[in-house]
């Protein structure tokens, strides 16, 4: 079992956030899935997932995605994804 903090900022400020829970043993090969299940629940764009991007959440355990990072126009200042033991 795994779990992901997801929040959404405007600005410095957690506009909304989701604890993503998961029985199954994580597996990086799936984490464009888990990004999407966390979006859909968020009720938000699913960002364009890159290798730097799955780097950063094995290294530092969190992950940040900005609105470069999405293919649509977003209405906050960044999507972090946490990593909760």
């Amino acid at each position: 079992m795994f779990r992901i903090w997801a929040k959404v900022y405007h600005g410095e400020h957690i506009a909304k956030q989701f604890t993503f829970a998961c029985e199954e043993t994580f597996s990086y090969a799936e984490f464009f899935s888990y990004l999407t299940r966390i979006c859909e629940k968020l009720d938000i764009p699913t960002p364009v997932l890159l290798k730097t991007h799955i780097f950063n959440y094995a290294k530092f355990r969190h992950v940040v995605f900005r609105p470069s990072d999405f293919m649509e126009h977003i209405d906050f200042s960044k999507l972090v994804l946490e990593k909760i033991d």
